[in-house]
């Protein structure tokens, strides 16, 4: 039986616990944008849409066709955006984006001229988020649709995240604005709730709105349902938390609440610790996952990482960080309690792994913006969302829990959700069961970390390019943080 003693703390890991009426998983951007697009259709008073980037050119739905119950409506965001707002005379649409971000959109064809067209008009604002420390990056990934429903979690609405769970090579809408060219592979989750958990993240995107120079936004009052209809929600009258990353600013002290679950959800596994996540690259991660590599029966921990990171920059920082934290923790786990896998398709196609998800003993599922990077646990503005058995009104989430991370691991490794469960069974164990399902095709290959440079190992030991804090950024390079409490690999 799952451990019934609760892992969230509000004030402590998490900012507050709300109840959600429906809450669902939604994986990778082609379903995630479908059902968005259903939902904003809804609207009536107000559309808060945050993220890290915007692309006004990608197509929210394609695979619409004549008689959709979108048809006539621009499919393309920026258009969509606007036949919104001209359709919807009560509606007002809130648009906020990192502002180091914004010189991308030089290069991005007619979405200048849309931001534009978006800033004549009187019910459309769109806003820079410049609101954050030195170094820092808004990070969260946030839509509000009249406080009814909200989503949650690792998507942006940009260019080379449109995909769909097959990951088929040569996708036809795997394609990039304007020049058409194809990209990667891309896995990517958000959670989708309602109820008073959608209004906690009406609020909280209110906030972070003033907070980045725009006015005080009025709260909705709408009583008409906006879920999309096509959505099955996996969770009913559920108790969800929701935990916040917020840097130092001005007279807004830092919040770290991302920090502090990440280490309680490691030192409360008993069983295993099942994640996806963007990066290995945090200090406080790997100091909790080797003080339980050194316990004679702790838990396992599956983590499934991008084979390398999005650009040669965040691969020249994450990549050192990752082989550096990876070598100290072998030293400790002597039961090889600790894997890393990354996934590809049936062509061999490396997937990027962009989704951030945990699962903790099937008790626990968390889903949200936070990397297992240091920038993550304090420096950018962050937030996910928590379910957690042990919280009480929760204690029949844990077999819908054990389902989604069942029909993770299945996607992954070219399985039946079934023969995965069943291997679980038979061998008592994580690691196993991926290890005995694992082949040719669409699969998990074991990582291993190519040779970095020792310029780039300093770095990286250094944090410098991923402080934690930003008063890191002026520390001298010579100073190692990352491996402070760990060993040291050879």
């Amino acid at each position: 039986m799952p451990d019934p003693t609760p892992v969230l703390e509000p004030g402590r890991n998490c900012w507050r616990i709300e109840t959600a009426d429906r809450a669902a998983l939604v994986v990778d951007a082609a379903d995630y944008y479908r059902h968005a697009k259903r939902a904003m259709l809804k609207a009536r008073q107000q559309i808060i849409l945050i993220g890290w980037d915007f692309d006004t050119r990608i197509f929210l739905d394609r695979e619409e066709g004549p008689g959709e119950p979108t048809e006539g409506v621009p499919n393309e965001l920026g258009p969509f955006i606007q036949w919104l707002a001209e359709h919807r005379p009560e509606l007002n649409i809130y648009i906020l984006k990192w502002d180091v971000g914004a010189l991308k959109l030089l290069g991005r064809g007619t979405t200048l001229l849309r931001l534009a067209r978006w800033m004549w008009h009187d019910r459309i604002t769109f806003k820079l988020d410049g609101a954050h420390p030195t170094g820092a990056s808004h990070h969260q990934k946030i839509l509000v649709v009249d406080d009814r429903l909200a989503f949650c979690g690792g998507i942006d609405m940009t260019a080379d995240r449109w995909d769909t769970r097959a990951h088929a090579p040569e996708q036809p809408g795997r394609r990039r604005p304007t020049t058409r060219r194809h990209y990667d592979p891309w896995h990517d989750a958000t959670m989708a709730v309602d109820g008073d958990a959608a209004r906690a993240l009406g609020e909280l995107a209110r906030e972070r709105w003033r907070v980045a120079g725009g006015e005080s936004l009025r709260t909705p009052n709408v009583t008409e349902d906006v879920w999309p209809p096509e959505l099955k929600p996996h969770f009913r009258d559920v108790e969800l938390g929701i935990a916040r990353t917020r840097g130092g600013f001005q007279d807004r002290p830092e919040v770290r609440e991302n920090e502090r679950l990440f280490v309680d959800l490691i030192r409360s596994a008993r069983r295993f610790v099942y994640a996806e996540n963007q990066y290995f690259a945090s200090r406080a991660v790997a100091e909790a996952i080797a003080e339980r590599l050194q316990e004679p029966d702790g838990p396992e921990f599956v983590l499934v990482n991008p084979m390398s990171a999005d650009g040669w920059l965040e691969e020249a920082v994450m990549g050192p960080a990752r082989a550096e934290l990876m070598g100290a923790l072998e030293k400790v786990d002597r039961d090889r309690r600790f894997r890393i896998y990354t996934p590809v398709n049936e062509a061999g196609d490396d997937i990027y792994v962009h989704a951030k998800i945990m699962i903790v003993d099937d008790r626990v599922l968390r889903v949200g913006s936070s990397n297992m990077n240091n920038r993550s646990m304090g420096l950018d503005s962050e937030c996910d969302v928590v379910i957690d058995v042990g919280v009480p009104g929760n204690e029949n989430v844990g077999e819908t829990i054990e389902a989604i991370r069942a029909d993770l691991l299945a996607e992954h490794l070219g399985a039946e959700i079934g023969e995965v469960r069943r291997r679980l069974t038979d061998t008592g164990s994580l690691i196993a069961t991926v290890e005995s399902l694992r082949g040719t095709g669409r699969s998990l290959k074991t990582f291993e970390p190519p040779e970095f440079s020792r310029a780039s190992e300093k770095l990286a030991e250094s944090e410098s390019l991923d402080p934690e804090r930003p008063e890191d950024l002026f520390e001298p390079l010579t100073t190692r943080k990352l491996l402070r409490h760990l060993p040291r690999p050879a």
